[in-house]
C-alpha cells in the first residue's frame, strides 16, 4: 500500500553582501509525496509529484506575498490552499536532511556550456548528477542568480524524500532567484557591460546602448520585442554625457538614488531625488516603459519615474503636461541627430494657454499646431477620425495641464515621437516585415518643418536628401551634413567683398514657398531694389513683388523651394561661385576663347552626328517583347541633364526626354530603390510584359550602379490631378470625359487585380497617378513600383504629398494589405472627379469641408445631386450617372474591406452591366456628418494650415 508523506520546506532567501535573511522572502512550502519512485531525471519533475494534489503555501510572518513568487505561477498547481504542519506530523517523520546551495554555482557563462552540475547533501553522502541547460531553460534563461544564497533545512525519513525535495527546491529557488533580479536593480545589484534589465513580460529593457557607428554608449530603455537594429530606444538617462568605456561603467542605487558611474567612477548621471529608507530603494522597469524607483517598504507611489522625464517619445500611458505651479514643461526633445541623443532643435510641448500641442524650433519658433482638443479628437490630426488606434485623454486641474494616450488593441506596439528633423511621427510595428510602419507624420511634409536646412540652406520636398546648400554656400559642417543633421547651415564659399561691383557679386533667383521672416522694405521699382541690396553690405536678398521691394540681411531660414507656385527671391552671391558669371559689359568671361574652343567643338559635334547616324539605337539592348535598356548617359542626354521636369512624387521624379529617333518620352528617376541591378532587371522585365489600355507602357529602363530609371511612353494632356485642381486650366473636363476616365481607370484595375499571372496591389491610386493621353483615354502609372520599393513602400507613401487621403483603414491598422486597399482609393478619387476638388477643401468663409460627408445627406435624402457637381460644369451632366457614381464611391470606401466591391463588379456598374443599391454611408464618414466642428482630412492645405503655428482652432 502506497502511503503519503509531507515534506516541510523551509525557504529562506539570503542576501549575498550581507548573509542576512529577506524576510519577506521566507516561506513554507508543504508538498504531498507518494513514495513510489518519483525523482526525476530532469528538473521537469512536476509531472512525477501530481500537481492537482499539491496542497499550497504557508507564508511566514508577511502576510505578502508578491505574485510573482507564487506556486501557480511556477509549477503550474491547479489546486491550492493553505495547510499547516502539525508537529505529530513532523515526529512521525523519521532521519534529518540538510543541504545548502549558493546561487551563484548557476552562473550564465555555465548555462552557455550547456552543461549545469547538481549538487546535494543527504545523509552524509554526496551525489552529483549532470543536466543539461536546455532542460531548466524554461525557469533559468537568462539565469542571473549570482545575487542570492539559499538554505534549506528538512525533516523527512527516506533519502528518496530528500532527493526530491531538493529537486523541488532547486526549481523553486532558480524560478525565485531569476524573478526577483529580472527586473530591477537594488542597492545589491548594479549594471555594467551587456547586463540588462527587463519587464516582467518582456516588453521593454533597460541597459547600456551603443549610438551608431560612434564609440559612444548610453543607458537607455528600448523595446524587447522588436527586432530592430539599431534597438528603438524610447528613454535615455545620460542623453548629453555619454561613457565611453561600458564595461567599467556602472548604473547601481547610490543613496536613495539611482545613478551612473563612468569609468571613472564619476557621476554623471542621476534621478536626483530625496529618500528617507535609502536602504530600501530599488529601481524597477515596468511593462509599459515606465523606469521607477520605488521605496521598497512603500511602492505604491515612485519617487521618480522615467514618464516624468521624457527624451524623444512619448508612449501610452506617459503623459505630457504643464505645470501651473512651477510653470514647467514636460515635453518631447528630439535627438541631434541619429547617431546622438543629445538634446536637439525641435520639441513638442503642451500649449499652457489652451487644449493643444505645438511643435517648436529651439524652444521657440513655433511651427505646427495640433489644433484644439473638442474632447475626442485635435482638429488639425483628422487621421484620429478613421480608426484611430490610440485613446486620447485631457486633464485639467489647478495644479496641471496634460495629455496621456492608451492604445485600444494593448497587443499593437506602437510609438509617438518627435524626430530629428522636427516631423512628429506616430509608428506602428508590423512583426510580419520586422519595421516599423508609419501612420502620420506632422507637419505633412518634411519642408513645413521651420529652419529644416538651416542658415542659406534650402528644402526641396521631391528630392533626397531634402536639404541642399544654395548656389555659392556649401555645409557649414561635411561631417554633421552626412550624417543628415541640417542644423548647422551652410556658409559662403567665398566671402563677398563690400561695395557695388558686379565683378565680387551678383544674385541667383529662386522661386520658395514662403520669404524668410525678417525682411524689411527699400526701394520702388525693381531696378532700385537691385541697386539697394547690392549697395549694401550686409544685405544677403531681395525679392520685388506687388510693386513692394523686400530686402533680407543676416541669415536666411527656411528657405523652401516651390518652382511651380512659389515667390521669387534673389539671392546675392561670390560671382566666383556662379556657374558663369559676367562682366560689366555682359560678355561671359574668356568669351573670345571660347568662341574659338566653340567653333571646334561644333565641327566635332558634327562628324560625331554623322557617325551616330549610323548606329542603331546605340546605347540600348532589347530584352524580352518590347523593353528596352538604356544607358544613363544617353538619358542624361535625352533629359538636358535631368532638367525638363514634369513632376515628381515618392518615388522619385520625372522628366520630359527627346530620344535620338525624336519620340519623346518620359523618364522617371527612382529614389530609394535597394534591389541590385539583377533583382531590379528582374521585376521591370515583368512589368513591361504588361500591357493594357488603361495602363501607361513602360518602353525601358536604366540599371546602372545606383542609377535607377524607368521609360515611359509620355502623355502630352498630363495628369489627371492637372485638369482636376488647378483652375489656371484653360480646358476643363466635361461630364462625358470625367466618367469615361472613371471606367477607364476601373478597367485599368480589374486588368492589374485580376488578368495578370500574378495580382498587383497599385497601392497609390490618386489624382497625379492617372495620366492623360491626347484624346483624354486615362492610364495608370506606377503600377508594379510598390515591389520595386519593397519594404520601404509603406513609408514612401505616408511621407508622400497628397497620398494620405487616398489610403485605406487597412493602411493605418498594419494589417495585410489586398487588392481592396485600391478600391477604397479608387472611390475617394470618385468623390474628385465629381467635386472637381480635393475632398477637403476651405470653403470661401475659410471653414474646411469634407466632401464625402456633405455628399452624404444630399443622397441619402434625395436631394439635388448635380448641387455637388464641379461648378465650372454648370450643372451640364446625367443626374441618373452622378448618382451611379456617387453610390460607388460610397460603396468602395467602406470602413471594411469585405463590405467593398471588386474592381470587376465596379467596372459592370459603371457600364450599365449591374445595378447598384444605396449603400450604407461608412462610420468614418458619419462622424464627420455627426460633428459640428469642421474639419480638415489628409489635405496638403490642412498641413499649411497646422503648419503656420496659429494657436486659434477652427471651431466654426
Amino acid at each position: 500500500m502506497k502511503t503519503e508523506t509531507n515534506i516541510d520546506l523551509h525557504l529562506n532567501i539570503r542576501n549575498r553582501y550581507t548573509n542576512n535573511i529577506e524576510k519577506h522572502h521566507q516561506y513554507i512550502y508543504t508538498v504531498p509525496y507518494s513514495d513510489h519512485s518519483c525523482f526525476p531525471e530532469i528538473l521537469e519533475f512536476v509531472k512525477f509529484l501530481c500537481p492537482s494534489n499539491i496542497k499550497g503555501i504557508v507564508s511566514s510572518s508577511s502576510s505578502y506575498v508578491d505574485p510573482r513568487y507564487h506556486l501557480r505561477n511556477i509549477i503550474g498547481a491547479s489546486s491550492l490552499c493553505q495547510k499547516s504542519v502539525t508537529e505529530e506530523e513532523r515526529e512521525r517523520l523519521e532521519g534529518k536532511c540538510k543541504f545548502d546551495l549558493a546561487c551563484n554555482s548557476f552562473t550564465e557563462d555555465k548555462v552557455k556550456r550547456k552543461r549545469i552540475k547538481k549538487i546535494y547533501l543527504c545523509r552524509k553522502t554526496r551525489y552529483s548528477q549532470y543536466v543539461s541547460a536546455s532542460d531548466i531553460s524554461h525557469l533559468c534563461v537568462p539565469l542571473s542568480l549570482k545575487y542570492c544564497r539559499l538554505s534549506y533545512h528538512s525533516l523527512a525519513s527516506p533519502k528518496i524524500n530528500c532527493l526530491m525535495a531538493f529537486m523541488l527546491l532547486l526549481c523553486f529557488s532558480i524560478a525565485i532567484c531569476f524573478t526577483s533580479a529580472a527586473d530591477t536593480i537594488s542597492a545589491n545589484r548594479s549594471l555594467s557591460g551587456d547586463q540588462t534589465i527587463t519587464s516582467k513580460h518582456d516588453n521593454f529593457v533597460l541597459g547600456f546602448f551603443k549610438a551608431g557607428s560612434t564609440s559612444n554608449y548610453y543607458v537607455g530603455i528600448w523595446y524587447k520585442k522588436v527586432a530592430s537594429n539599431p534597438p528603438s530606444v524610447v528613454w535615455v538617462a545620460n542623453r548629453e554625457i555619454p561613457v565611453s568605456d561600458r564595461v567599467n561603467s556602472e548604473l547601481k542605487i547610490v543613496d536613495g538614488n539611482l545613478v551612473l558611474l563612468n569609468e571613472f567612477k564619476l557621476q554623471i548621471w542621476s534621478t536626483n531625488v530625496t529618500t528617507t529608507n535609502l536602504n530600501s530603494v530599488i529601481a524597477v522597469i515596468l511593462d509599459d516603459g515606465n523606469l521607477v524607483l520605488t521605496d521598497g517598504s512603500n511602492s505604491v507611489e515612485p519617487v521618480w519615474q522615467s514618464f516624468d522625464h521624457p527624451v524623444n517619445t512619448w508612449l501610452p500611458g506617459a503623459k505630457l503636461a504643464y505645470d501651473f505651479r512651477s510653470k514647467k514643461k514636460q515635453l518631447l526633445t528630439s535627438w541631434k541627430s541619429e547617431e546622438n541623443p543629445d538634446v536637439g532643435l525641435f520639441s513638442l510641448e503642451l500649449d499652457p494657454t489652451g487644449k493643444e500641442y505645438i511643435c517648436k524650433r529651439n524652444g521657440s519658433h513655433q511651427y505646427w499646431t495640433s489644433g484644439a482638443w473638442n474632447g475626442h479628437i485635435f482638429s488639425l490630426v483628422p487621421e484620429m477620425r478613421l480608426n484611430y488606434i490610440y485613446n486620447f485623454s485631457f486633464i485639467s486641474n489647478e495644479n496641471e495641464s496634460y495629455f496621456t494616450y492608451s492604445v485600444y488593441n494593448p497587443s499593437i506596439i506602437s510609438r509617438m515621437f518627435i524626430g530629428v528633423s522636427g516631423q512628429l511621427q506616430q509608428e506602428t510595428w508590423l512583426e510580419s516585415t520586422k519595421q516599423w510602419n508609419l501612420f502620420w507624420s506632422q507637419p505633412r511634409t518634411q519642408c513645413e518643418v521651420y529652419a529644416l536646412c538651416g542658415a542659406f540652406g534650402t528644402c526641396r520636398q521631391t528630392e533626397l536628401p531634402f536639404c541642399n546648400c544654395l548656389t555659392g554656400f556649401k555645409p557649414r559642417s561635411e561631417s554633421a551634413w552626412n550624417q543628415s543633421d541640417f542644423s548647422g547651415g551652410c556658409v559662403r564659399k567665398t566671402e563677398l567683398q563690400c561695395g557695388r561691383n558686379e565683378e565680387n557679386a551678383n544674385f541667383i533667383m529662386i522661386k520658395v514657398r514662403n520669404f524668410p521672416s525678417n525682411k524689411f522694405a527699400a526701394a520702388g521699382s525693381a531696378g532700385e531694389c537691385h541697386t539697394a541690396c547690392m549697395d549694401n553690405c550686409s544685405c544677403n536678398a531681395y525679392s520685388f513683388a506687388d510693386n513692394e521691394c523686400s530686402l533680407w540681411d543676416g541669415e536666411l531660414l527656411d528657405l523652401s523651394e516651390d518652382n511651380a507656385n512659389g515667390e521669387t527671391i534673389y539671392i546675392k552671391v561670390a560671382s566666383k561661385d556662379l556657374p558663369i558669371y559676367r562682366k560689366k559689359n555682359g560678355f561671359p568671361v574668356g568669351s573670345v576663347a571660347g568662341s574659338a574652343v566653340g567653333l571646334f567643338l561644333f565641327l566635332g559635334l558634327i562628324l560625331l552626328i554623322i557617325y551616330r547616324k549610323k548606329r542603331v539605337l546605340v546605347g540600348k539592348t532589347k530584352m524580352e517583347g518590347s523593353l528596352v535598356a538604356f544607358v544613363y548617359k544617353d538619358l542624361q542626354a535625352a533629359t538636358k541633364n535631368f532638367s525638363d521636369k514634369l513632376g515628381g512624387g515618392g518615388f522619385g521624379s520625372v522628366y520630359k526626354a527627346v530620344l535620338r529617333d525624336s519620340s519623346i518620352v518620359a523618364v522617371k528617376k527612382l529614389e530609394g530603390i535597394s534591389q541590385g541591378e539583377k533583382q531590379f532587371r528582374s521585376e521591370v522585365s515583368t512589368i513591361g510584359t504588361i500591357q493594357h489600355i488603361n495602363l501607361v507602357r513602360l518602353r525601358g529602363f536604366c540599371a546602372e550602379g545606383d542609377s535607377k530609371l524607368l521609360v515611359y511612353d509620355y502623355l502630352p494632356n498630363g495628369s489627371l490631378h492637372s485638369h482636376l485642381f488647378h483652375e489656371k486650366q484653360d480646358i476643363v473636363l466635361n461630364w462625358k470625359t470625367r466618367y469615361h476616365i472613371a471606367l477607364g481607370i476601373a478597367r485599368g484595375l480589374v486588368y492589374l487585380h485580376e488578368k495578370c499571372r500574378d495580382c498587383i496591389i497599385h497601392c497609390d491610386i490618386k489624382p497625379e497617378n492617372i495620366l492623360l493621353d491626347a484624346d483624354f483615354h486615362p492610364k495608370i502609372a506606377d503600377f508594379g513600383l510598390a515591389k520595386l520599393v519593397g519594404r520601404d513602400f509603406s513609408r514612401v507613401l505616408t511621407t508622400m504629398r497628397g497620398t494620405r487621403g487616398y489610403l485605406a483603414p487597412e493602411w493605418l491598422s498594419g494589417v495585410a494589405i489586398t487588392a481592396k486597399a485600391d478600391v477604397f482609393s479608387f472611390g475617394m478619387m470618385l468623390f474628385e472627379l465629381v467635386n472637381g476638388k480635393r475632398n477637403a477643401e476651405q470653403s470661401e468663409d475659410s471653414n474646411y469641408t469634407f466632401f464625402p460627408s456633405s455628399a452624404a445627406s444630399v443622397l441619402m435624402m434625395g436631394g439635388d445631386i448635380l448641387s455637388l457637381l464641379d461648378s465650372r460644369l454648370n450643372r451640364d451632366a446625367s443626374v441618373e450617372e452622378v448618382t451611379k457614381v456617387l453610390k460607388v464611391a460610397y460603396w468602395c470606401i467602406q470602413d471594411e474591406e469585405d463590405s467593398r466591391p471588386s474592381m470587376s463588379l465596379v467596372e459592370q456598374i459603371l457600364e450599365g452591366v449591374s445595378d447598384v443599391n444605396m449603400p450604407p454611408i461608412p462610420q468614418s464618414v458619419k462622424n464627420f456628418v455627426d460633428s459640428k466642428e469642421h474639419v480638415v482630412f489628409f489635405t496638403e492645405l490642412s498641413s499649411k494650415l497646422s503648419s503656420r503655428g496659429q494657436s486659434n482652432s477652427l471651431n466654426g
